[in-house]
């Protein structure tokens, strides 16, 4: 059984970093595409960014994050993870990673539609 584990999410100030890590456990998951979704409160699920399957060549971002978040993973540690910089207070969200087998197809993965595996979520909270 796959299960998707996050970490490093916290308060950190307008103008600065954090990086979040996914782990995931039960297979490896090399051969999917893994990506980050973040919800605010009253707010619809939003799609982070997305990496390609087997060595991550392709990465994928959500129309504000481009320029500001990272997306890599490590398929030797079977882990994820987005590097945000520059953050700001509407980047103030829980934080989720997702997984799911074969490439990225744009349509689904923007929309977070039938990805089969998800994190439970990490918070983030961008205040002063």
């Amino acid at each position: 059984q796959v299960q998707l584990a996050e970490s490093g999410g916290g308060l950190v100030q307008p103008g600065g970093s954090l990086r979040l890590s996914c782990e995931a456990s039960g297979r490896s998951l090399s051969d999917h595409t893994m990506g980050w979704f973040r919800q605010a409160p009253g707010k619809e699920r939003e799609f982070v960014a997305g990496i390609s399957r087997w060595g991550g060549g392709s990465t994928y971002y959500g129309d504000s994050m481009e320029g500001r978040f990272t997306i890599s993973r490590d398929n030797a540690k079977n882990t994820v993870d987005l590097q945000m910089n520059s953050l700001k207070p509407e980047d103030t969200a829980v934080y989720y990673c997702a997984a799911n087998p074969g490439p990225f197809r744009s349509p689904f993965w923007r929309r977070g539609e039938g990805l089969e595996y998800w994190g439970p979520g990490t918070q983030v909270t961008v205040s002063s």
